[in-house]
């Protein structure tokens, strides 16, 4: 059996492990870097990149949702760790689900922000939209995604220049090499999943989400076994529109579960 790709990946810290996977259009360093900063003082903190982000070249074909999940594992393990704590956005999400799924012993908690079970006809809608704008006009792409992923709070605050200075740096950050996980993204069904996955799970939706909209988290915390649901303000690029709130959910929870790891009480 060939064994899974390890992905180009950071790693920072020393300690317990903590795996963050980023959403579609960003890398690691971009969704992350703030909270690997953070964390870094008590965590070993691994962020792959997925295929098509950061510095390796763009995947050969489509992506497979089973084989993502190995890749992360592999990554895991080439970073020394075995168990850990696993954090996923968006596309991140569902990754982080696969793998919680594919080998739950090796999952202490899991968190979930902005994830779903089924790709609906809507979302796949809006992901062939995004394909086509892509390869029309990146800036295009970055208007409507500046739209949709950000809430009605910033968006309301923002003037011409600050909109302006968004797409500059949304377009900068787009190119056909995400083109595979676009794809992905109107391709993931979890459900033969859900029912594997062990881990103590904090499901987060951003309640104006527009992308991915809150009744997928829903259901994502109703599907798994011991989870609970969290809703904040907010749109689907919290990591990015309030980096502050976001984040420090993430450490309460994590650090919270690896408290209770290390007082030996049950998951």
């Amino acid at each position: 059996m060939i064994s899974p790709t390890v992905l180009d990946h950071i790693t920072a810290g020393t300690g317990p492990g903590l795996v963050l996977i980023h959403g579609t259009g960003a890398d690691a360093a971009s969704n992350w870097g703030a909270l690997i900063e953070a964390a870094s003082d008590r965590y070993t903190v691994v962020a792959p990149n997925l295929p098509g982000a950061g510095t390796p070249p763009a995947p050969d074909g489509p992506l497979d949702l089973d084989e993502l999940a190995g890749q992360v594992l592999a990554t895991a393990r080439t970073a020394g760790l075995e168990r850990f704590h696993l954090v996923g956005h968006s596309i991140g999400a569902v990754i982080a689900t696969a793998v919680a799924a594919r080998e739950p012993n090796a999952v202490v908690s899991l968190l979930l922000h902005a994830g779903w079970v089924t790709t609906s006809p809507r979302e796949v809608f809006m992901f062939d939209l995004w394909a086509r704008l892509l390869r029309t006009d990146p800036a295009l792409l970055a208007r409507q995604l500046i739209l949709t992923a950000m809430g009605p709070t910033l968006l309301g605050t923002l003037k011409d220049e600050q909109f302006a200075e968004l797409t500059a740096g949304f377009t900068a950050t787009l190119d056909k090499r995400i083109l595979p996980q676009i794809d992905l993204d109107g391709r993931i069904d979890l459900r033969d999943k859900l029912g594997r996955v062990l881990a103590p799970t904090l499901v987060l939706a951003s309640a104006d989400d527009q992308v991915i909209p809150s009744h997928h988290q829903r259901e994502l915390a109703e599907a798994i076994s011991d989870s609970r649901y969290l809703e904040v303000p907010g749109g689907h690029g919290l990591p990015f529109e309030d980096p502050d709130r976001f984040f420090s959910i993430i450490t309460e929870f994590v650090d919270a579960r690896q408290a209770a790891v290390q007082a030996g009480v049950s998951a």
